[in-house]
């Protein structure tokens, strides 16, 4: 993949076939900013299916490690379930 090229909302407004089309003919992203700030991209959707899915498979690696450690601990190493939910949203964000 191609460094992104930067452009502002109006721009990307103006010009959203060919932002478009970058992104998939070329595989050059689009970062979009508003107000100065980079606010979203442009990606082509093979590349943005590919990012989902090895995203899945790191959180699913990572809760299979956590579930892991947790049998090798044994009961001395459990956690209710809010603790979890808490511990899973706190690594989300």
């Amino acid at each position: 993949m191609s460094e992104p090229v930067i452009a502002p909302m109006a721009d990307v407004r103006r010009h959203l076939a060919d932002v478009i089309d970058r992104a998939h003919r070329d595989e050059i992203p689009t970062i979009i900013t508003r107000r100065g700030r980079q606010e979203a991209v442009v990606i082509d959707i093979e590349e943005y299916q590919r990012l989902r899915e090895l995203a899945e498979r790191v959180e699913d690696a990572w809760l299979n490690r956590l579930a892991d450690e947790a049998e090798s601990e044994g009961l001395s190493g459990s956690v209710s379930l809010e603790e979890m939910a808490a511990a899973l949203r706190s690594h989300k964000a």
